[in-house]
Protein backbone atom coordinates (compact mmCIF):
# COMPACT_ATOMS: atom_id res chain seq x y z
CA UNK A 1 0.00 0.00 0.00
CA UNK A 2 1.49 3.38 -0.80
CA UNK A 3 1.96 6.16 1.28
CA UNK A 4 -0.77 8.40 -1.08
CA UNK A 5 -3.09 5.49 -0.91
CA UNK A 6 -2.55 4.97 3.22
CA UNK A 7 -3.18 9.13 3.29
CA UNK A 8 -6.85 8.42 2.45
CA UNK A 9 -7.61 5.41 4.74
CA UNK A 10 -9.19 5.47 8.69
CA UNK A 11 -6.49 3.77 11.19
CA UNK A 12 -7.05 1.63 13.59
CA UNK A 13 -5.30 2.03 17.19
CA UNK A 14 -3.04 -0.68 16.49
CA UNK A 15 -1.75 0.97 12.95
CA UNK A 16 1.76 1.35 14.23
CA UNK A 17 1.73 -2.46 15.56
CA UNK A 18 0.78 -3.51 12.56
CA UNK A 19 3.50 -1.48 10.86
CA UNK A 20 6.28 -2.54 13.59
CA UNK A 21 5.35 -5.94 12.87
CA UNK A 22 6.12 -6.08 9.06
CA UNK A 23 2.47 -6.54 8.21
CA UNK A 24 1.26 -6.08 4.38
CA UNK A 25 -1.32 -3.35 4.80
CA UNK A 26 -4.76 -2.94 2.45
CA UNK A 27 -7.11 -0.70 1.96
CA UNK A 28 -10.20 -2.57 3.44
CA UNK A 29 -13.76 -0.87 4.31
CA UNK A 30 -12.13 2.06 4.68
CA UNK A 31 -9.30 1.00 6.89
CA UNK A 32 -6.00 0.31 6.78
CA UNK A 33 -6.09 -3.15 7.47
CA UNK A 34 -3.06 -5.93 7.47
CA UNK A 35 -3.59 -8.98 5.13
CA UNK A 36 -0.89 -11.10 5.92
CA UNK A 37 2.09 -10.89 8.00
CA UNK A 38 5.78 -11.63 7.57
CA UNK A 39 4.94 -15.94 8.29
CA UNK A 40 2.15 -15.75 5.71
CA UNK A 41 -1.79 -16.50 5.57
CA UNK A 42 -1.31 -20.00 5.56
CA UNK A 43 1.02 -20.21 8.65
CA UNK A 44 -1.24 -17.83 10.22
CA UNK A 45 -4.51 -19.92 8.79
CA UNK A 46 -2.67 -22.96 10.38
CA UNK A 47 -1.15 -21.27 13.49
CA UNK A 48 -4.65 -20.26 14.67
CA UNK A 49 -6.19 -23.78 14.34
CA UNK A 50 -3.42 -24.91 16.31
CA UNK A 51 -2.62 -22.55 19.06
CA UNK A 52 -4.11 -19.02 18.91
CA UNK A 53 -4.63 -15.79 16.05
CA UNK A 54 -4.30 -12.62 16.87
CA UNK A 55 -6.56 -10.15 15.28
CA UNK A 56 -7.37 -6.71 14.77
CA UNK A 57 -10.73 -6.15 14.43
CA UNK A 58 -11.24 -2.09 15.71
CA UNK A 59 -13.05 -1.22 12.04
CA UNK A 60 -16.19 -3.09 12.77
CA UNK A 61 -18.60 -0.96 14.04
CA UNK A 62 -19.46 -0.76 18.16
CA UNK A 63 -22.77 0.80 19.11
CA UNK A 64 -24.70 1.09 22.41
CA UNK A 65 -28.73 1.09 22.77
CA UNK A 66 -29.89 2.39 25.81
CA UNK A 67 -33.41 3.02 27.62
CA UNK A 68 -36.05 1.03 29.09
CA UNK A 69 -37.35 0.84 24.89
CA UNK A 70 -34.23 -1.28 23.29
CA UNK A 71 -35.09 -3.77 22.98
CA UNK A 72 -38.31 -4.00 21.62
CA UNK A 73 -36.49 -1.23 19.22
CA UNK A 74 -33.88 -3.37 17.80
CA UNK A 75 -36.88 -6.54 17.46
CA UNK A 76 -38.86 -4.01 15.11
CA UNK A 77 -35.68 -4.34 12.78
CA UNK A 78 -34.60 -7.52 13.04
CA UNK A 79 -36.09 -11.03 13.14
CA UNK A 80 -33.98 -12.59 16.14
CA UNK A 81 -35.08 -13.38 19.52
CA UNK A 82 -33.45 -10.42 21.63
CA UNK A 83 -36.01 -10.10 24.52
CA UNK A 84 -35.01 -13.92 25.61
CA UNK A 85 -31.87 -12.45 25.56
CA UNK A 86 -30.09 -13.01 29.15
CA UNK A 87 -28.20 -10.55 30.79
CA UNK A 88 -24.42 -10.69 29.47
CA UNK A 89 -25.74 -13.04 26.46
CA UNK A 90 -24.80 -12.42 22.87
CA UNK A 91 -27.29 -13.68 19.85
CA UNK A 92 -26.44 -12.99 16.06
CA UNK A 93 -29.07 -11.93 14.02
CA UNK A 94 -29.62 -9.99 10.73
CA UNK A 95 -30.95 -6.18 9.41
CA UNK A 96 -33.65 -7.12 6.94
CA UNK A 97 -35.37 -5.01 4.93
CA UNK A 98 -38.94 -5.09 3.81
CA UNK A 99 -38.46 -7.69 1.11
CA UNK A 100 -37.21 -9.52 3.59
CA UNK A 101 -33.32 -9.27 2.32
CA UNK A 102 -30.33 -8.95 4.66
CA UNK A 103 -28.93 -5.23 5.13
CA UNK A 104 -26.00 -6.14 7.54
CA UNK A 105 -25.52 -9.12 9.94
CA UNK A 106 -24.85 -8.19 13.53
CA UNK A 107 -24.06 -9.36 17.57
CA UNK A 108 -26.42 -8.29 20.10
CA UNK A 109 -25.29 -8.27 23.65
CA UNK A 110 -27.56 -8.01 26.67
CA UNK A 111 -26.38 -5.41 29.04
CA UNK A 112 -28.17 -4.52 32.60
CA UNK A 113 -29.30 -1.24 30.75
CA UNK A 114 -29.37 -1.92 27.11
CA UNK A 115 -27.69 -3.64 24.13
CA UNK A 116 -24.28 -3.93 22.43
CA UNK A 117 -24.03 -4.15 18.91
CA UNK A 118 -21.00 -5.25 16.54
CA UNK A 119 -22.00 -4.43 13.13
CA UNK A 120 -19.89 -4.91 9.94
CA UNK A 121 -17.46 -2.36 8.67
CA UNK A 122 -18.54 -1.68 5.19
CA UNK A 123 -22.29 -1.36 6.70
CA UNK A 124 -21.65 0.83 10.10
CA UNK A 125 -22.22 3.93 8.47
CA UNK A 126 -25.91 2.68 6.90
CA UNK A 127 -26.24 0.62 10.04
CA UNK A 128 -26.21 3.94 11.98
CA UNK A 129 -28.29 5.58 10.37
CA UNK A 130 -30.68 2.74 9.94
CA UNK A 131 -31.06 3.05 13.40
CA UNK A 132 -31.70 6.41 13.61
CA UNK A 133 -34.08 6.33 11.36
CA UNK A 134 -36.46 3.31 12.34
CA UNK A 135 -35.16 3.82 16.20
CA UNK A 136 -39.06 3.52 17.64
CA UNK A 137 -39.31 4.59 21.72
CA UNK A 138 -37.11 5.77 24.20
CA UNK A 139 -33.68 4.47 22.91
CA UNK A 140 -30.54 6.47 23.01
CA UNK A 141 -27.90 5.37 20.33
CA UNK A 142 -24.43 5.97 20.67
CA UNK A 143 -21.41 5.24 18.79
CA UNK A 144 -18.56 3.69 20.41
CA UNK A 145 -16.14 5.06 18.29
CA UNK A 146 -13.45 5.38 20.58
CA UNK A 147 -13.31 1.60 21.20
CA UNK A 148 -11.05 -0.91 20.15
CA UNK A 149 -11.81 -4.40 19.10
CA UNK A 150 -9.15 -7.49 19.31
CA UNK A 151 -9.81 -11.41 18.28
CA UNK A 152 -8.00 -14.18 20.32
CA UNK A 153 -9.33 -17.40 18.48
CA UNK A 154 -7.75 -21.03 18.59
CA UNK A 155 -7.50 -23.73 21.38
CA UNK A 156 -5.24 -22.16 23.57
CA UNK A 157 -6.71 -18.19 23.42
CA UNK A 158 -8.54 -19.62 26.68
CA UNK A 159 -5.34 -20.39 28.43
CA UNK A 160 -3.53 -17.27 27.09
CA UNK A 161 -6.09 -14.78 27.29
CA UNK A 162 -7.02 -15.90 30.99
CA UNK A 163 -3.52 -14.74 32.29
CA UNK A 164 -4.23 -11.17 31.49
CA UNK A 165 -8.00 -11.87 32.42
CA UNK A 166 -8.51 -14.18 35.21
CA UNK A 167 -12.04 -15.89 35.04
CA UNK A 168 -12.68 -15.22 31.19
CA UNK A 169 -11.98 -18.52 30.38
CA UNK A 170 -15.53 -19.81 32.30
CA UNK A 171 -17.17 -17.63 30.18
CA UNK A 172 -19.65 -20.26 28.03
CA UNK A 173 -19.62 -19.34 24.09
CA UNK A 174 -21.58 -16.33 23.01
CA UNK A 175 -21.70 -14.63 26.58
CA UNK A 176 -20.18 -11.42 27.72
CA UNK A 177 -18.46 -10.62 31.03
CA UNK A 178 -15.99 -7.00 32.40
CA UNK A 179 -12.76 -7.55 32.85
CA UNK A 180 -10.16 -4.83 34.31
CA UNK A 181 -7.26 -5.07 31.35
CA UNK A 182 -4.21 -2.85 31.06
CA UNK A 183 -6.15 -0.76 33.47
CA UNK A 184 -9.10 -0.25 31.37
CA UNK A 185 -12.64 -1.53 31.28
CA UNK A 186 -13.12 -4.54 28.75
CA UNK A 187 -15.91 -6.01 27.60
CA UNK A 188 -14.77 -9.66 26.73
CA UNK A 189 -16.71 -12.15 24.82
CA UNK A 190 -16.40 -15.88 24.28
CA UNK A 191 -16.99 -15.00 20.39
CA UNK A 192 -15.87 -14.78 17.11
CA UNK A 193 -15.58 -15.81 13.58
CA UNK A 194 -12.79 -18.62 12.63
CA UNK A 195 -15.17 -21.28 13.91
CA UNK A 196 -12.69 -22.19 16.87
CA UNK A 197 -12.90 -21.07 20.37
CA UNK A 198 -12.02 -17.75 21.26
CA UNK A 199 -12.74 -14.00 22.33
CA UNK A 200 -13.39 -10.53 21.35
CA UNK A 201 -12.14 -7.93 23.26
CA UNK A 202 -13.60 -4.41 23.09
CA UNK A 203 -11.33 -1.80 25.46
CA UNK A 204 -10.72 1.96 25.16
CA UNK A 205 -8.21 2.96 22.13
CA UNK A 206 -5.56 4.10 24.41
CA UNK A 207 -5.67 0.35 26.00
CA UNK A 208 -5.40 -1.12 22.76
CA UNK A 209 -1.53 -1.46 21.77
CA UNK A 210 -0.62 -2.55 25.88
CA UNK A 211 -2.75 -5.90 24.93
CA UNK A 212 -1.70 -6.26 21.37
CA UNK A 213 1.67 -6.44 22.69
CA UNK A 214 1.51 -8.99 25.31
CA UNK A 215 -0.68 -10.97 23.72
CA UNK A 216 1.37 -10.99 20.24
CA UNK A 217 4.65 -11.81 22.63
CA UNK A 218 3.05 -15.00 23.97
CA UNK A 219 4.49 -17.84 22.27
CA UNK A 220 1.41 -19.15 21.64
CA UNK A 221 0.06 -16.43 19.39
CA UNK A 222 0.47 -15.65 16.15
CA UNK A 223 -0.77 -12.27 14.75
CA UNK A 224 -3.07 -12.59 11.78
CA UNK A 225 -4.14 -10.64 8.89
CA UNK A 226 -7.48 -10.63 7.03
CA UNK A 227 -6.32 -13.23 5.14
CA UNK A 228 -6.26 -15.95 7.57
CA UNK A 229 -9.71 -14.13 8.47
CA UNK A 230 -11.18 -14.89 5.61
CA UNK A 231 -9.88 -18.65 4.72
CA UNK A 232 -11.11 -19.49 8.38
CA UNK A 233 -14.23 -18.49 8.05
CA UNK A 234 -14.71 -19.88 4.49
CA UNK A 235 -13.71 -23.28 6.33
CA UNK A 236 -16.14 -22.84 9.28
CA UNK A 237 -18.88 -22.25 6.89
CA UNK A 238 -19.69 -18.67 8.22
CA UNK A 239 -20.98 -15.68 5.67
CA UNK A 240 -19.32 -12.41 4.62
CA UNK A 241 -21.45 -9.70 3.72
CA UNK A 242 -21.39 -8.38 0.37
CA UNK A 243 -20.34 -11.82 -0.91
CA UNK A 244 -22.50 -14.61 0.51
CA UNK A 245 -25.68 -12.38 2.36
CA UNK A 246 -26.54 -9.23 0.87
CA UNK A 247 -29.70 -7.22 0.28
CA UNK A 248 -31.33 -10.09 -2.19
CA UNK A 249 -30.86 -12.95 -0.38
CA UNK A 250 -33.03 -14.14 3.02
CA UNK A 251 -31.71 -15.62 6.11
CA UNK A 252 -34.06 -18.73 5.38
CA UNK A 253 -32.18 -19.07 1.93
CA UNK A 254 -28.54 -18.32 3.39
CA UNK A 255 -28.99 -21.20 6.05
CA UNK A 256 -29.40 -19.10 9.17
CA UNK A 257 -33.26 -20.12 9.56
CA UNK A 258 -31.43 -21.08 13.30
CA UNK A 259 -30.86 -17.35 14.44
CA UNK A 260 -34.47 -16.59 14.20
CA UNK A 261 -36.24 -18.01 17.70
CA UNK A 262 -39.83 -19.88 17.52
CA UNK A 263 -41.42 -16.77 18.63
CA UNK A 264 -40.06 -14.30 16.39
CA UNK A 265 -41.17 -17.29 13.57
CA UNK A 266 -44.77 -17.30 15.00
CA UNK A 267 -44.69 -13.33 15.65
CA UNK A 268 -42.96 -11.95 12.84
CA UNK A 269 -42.92 -8.44 13.39
CA UNK A 270 -39.96 -7.61 11.92
CA UNK A 271 -38.85 -6.07 7.99
CA UNK A 272 -39.82 -8.85 5.36
CA UNK A 273 -41.51 -10.78 7.82
CA UNK A 274 -44.24 -12.22 4.96
CA UNK A 275 -41.81 -13.66 3.18
CA UNK A 276 -39.17 -14.94 5.85
CA UNK A 277 -41.81 -16.75 6.99
CA UNK A 278 -42.90 -17.68 3.79
CA UNK A 279 -39.82 -19.63 3.37
CA UNK A 280 -39.57 -21.11 6.83
CA UNK A 281 -42.88 -22.72 6.41
CA UNK A 282 -42.62 -23.70 2.28
CA UNK A 283 -38.88 -24.01 1.55
CA UNK A 284 -36.74 -20.80 -0.06
CA UNK A 285 -36.18 -21.31 -3.94
CA UNK A 286 -32.71 -21.55 -3.53
CA UNK A 287 -30.34 -22.96 -0.91
CA UNK A 288 -26.74 -21.85 0.46
CA UNK A 289 -24.91 -24.60 -0.04
CA UNK A 290 -21.49 -25.91 0.58
CA UNK A 291 -18.83 -27.15 -2.52
CA UNK A 292 -15.75 -29.35 -3.05
CA UNK A 293 -14.24 -28.35 -6.19
CA UNK A 294 -12.22 -31.68 -7.33
CA UNK A 295 -8.36 -31.33 -8.15
CA UNK A 296 -6.75 -28.35 -6.49
CA UNK A 297 -7.76 -25.27 -8.34
CA UNK A 298 -10.06 -23.23 -6.40
CA UNK A 299 -13.68 -21.90 -7.52
CA UNK A 300 -13.80 -18.32 -7.36
CA UNK A 301 -16.75 -15.92 -6.93
CA UNK A 302 -18.83 -15.57 -9.63
CA UNK A 303 -18.53 -18.91 -10.89
CA UNK A 304 -21.50 -20.49 -12.48
CA UNK A 305 -22.67 -23.97 -11.36
CA UNK A 306 -24.13 -26.60 -13.18
CA UNK A 307 -26.03 -29.47 -13.21
CA UNK A 308 -25.18 -32.83 -15.09
CA UNK A 309 -27.33 -31.46 -17.64
CA UNK A 310 -24.91 -28.42 -18.17
CA UNK A 311 -27.70 -26.25 -17.58
CA UNK A 312 -27.42 -23.14 -15.11
CA UNK A 313 -28.35 -23.68 -11.48
CA UNK A 314 -26.13 -21.29 -9.26
CA UNK A 315 -23.78 -18.98 -8.54
CA UNK A 316 -20.41 -19.46 -5.98
CA UNK A 317 -20.41 -16.38 -3.27
CA UNK A 318 -16.89 -17.59 -1.68
CA UNK A 319 -14.47 -19.76 -2.98
CA UNK A 320 -10.36 -20.33 -1.94
CA UNK A 321 -7.99 -22.95 -1.06
CA UNK A 322 -8.61 -24.46 2.67
CA UNK A 323 -5.07 -25.28 4.30
CA UNK A 324 -7.45 -27.42 6.92
CA UNK A 325 -9.78 -28.93 4.26
CA UNK A 326 -6.79 -29.75 2.47
CA UNK A 327 -7.93 -28.69 -0.90
CA UNK A 328 -10.21 -26.00 -2.74
CA UNK A 329 -13.53 -25.43 -0.67
CA UNK A 330 -16.58 -22.78 -1.84
CA UNK A 331 -20.06 -21.70 -0.76
CA UNK A 332 -22.50 -20.48 -3.00
CA UNK A 333 -26.37 -20.84 -3.98
CA UNK A 334 -28.01 -23.22 -5.85
CA UNK A 335 -32.04 -24.05 -6.69
CA UNK A 336 -33.28 -25.28 -3.34
CA UNK A 337 -34.18 -28.97 -5.45
CA UNK A 338 -30.21 -29.12 -6.65
CA UNK A 339 -29.08 -28.39 -2.52
CA UNK A 340 -28.88 -32.35 -1.74
CA UNK A 341 -25.79 -32.84 -0.40
CA UNK A 342 -23.74 -35.25 -2.35
CA UNK A 343 -25.15 -34.44 -5.82
CA UNK A 344 -22.33 -33.58 -8.48
CA UNK A 345 -21.99 -30.68 -10.27
CA UNK A 346 -20.02 -28.35 -12.37
CA UNK A 347 -17.84 -25.09 -12.30
CA UNK A 348 -17.78 -23.43 -15.00
CA UNK A 349 -14.22 -21.98 -15.24
CA UNK A 350 -12.88 -20.17 -18.29
CA UNK A 351 -15.81 -21.63 -20.12
CA UNK A 352 -15.01 -24.95 -19.09
CA UNK A 353 -17.16 -27.47 -17.35
CA UNK A 354 -14.58 -28.77 -13.78
CA UNK A 355 -16.08 -31.47 -11.71
CA UNK A 356 -17.21 -30.70 -7.95
CA UNK A 357 -19.91 -32.10 -5.37
CA UNK A 358 -22.22 -30.20 -3.51
CA UNK A 359 -21.01 -31.02 0.50
CA UNK A 360 -22.73 -30.11 3.93
CA UNK A 361 -21.28 -27.51 5.88
CA UNK A 362 -18.84 -26.39 7.25
CA UNK A 363 -15.81 -27.48 6.18
CA UNK A 364 -14.07 -27.74 9.60
CA UNK A 365 -15.74 -28.61 12.63
CA UNK A 366 -17.04 -25.71 14.48
CA UNK A 367 -15.19 -25.82 18.41
CA UNK A 368 -17.01 -23.70 20.41
CA UNK A 369 -16.45 -23.42 24.15
CA UNK A 370 -20.27 -25.25 25.18
CA UNK A 371 -19.70 -26.60 28.49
Amino acid sequence: MSEESAADLARTPLYDEHRALGATLVGFAGYAMPVRYEPGIMAEHTRTRSAAGLFDVSHMGQLRLDGAGAVAALERLVPGDIAGLAPAAMRYTQFTNDDGGILDDLIATRTEDGLVLVVNAACKDADIAHLGEKLEGDVVLTVLAERALIALQGPKAAAVLDRIAPGCARLPFMTTGFFAIEGADALVSRSGYTGEDGFEVSLPDEAAPALWRRLAADPDVEPAGLGARDSLRLEAGLCLYGHDIDETTSPVEAGLAWSIGKRRRREGGFPGAERIQSELAEGPQRRRVGIRPDGRAPAREGTTVLNTKGEEIGTITSGGFGPTAGGPVAMGYVAAEAAEVGRPVSLLVRGRPRPATIVKLPFVPHTYHRP
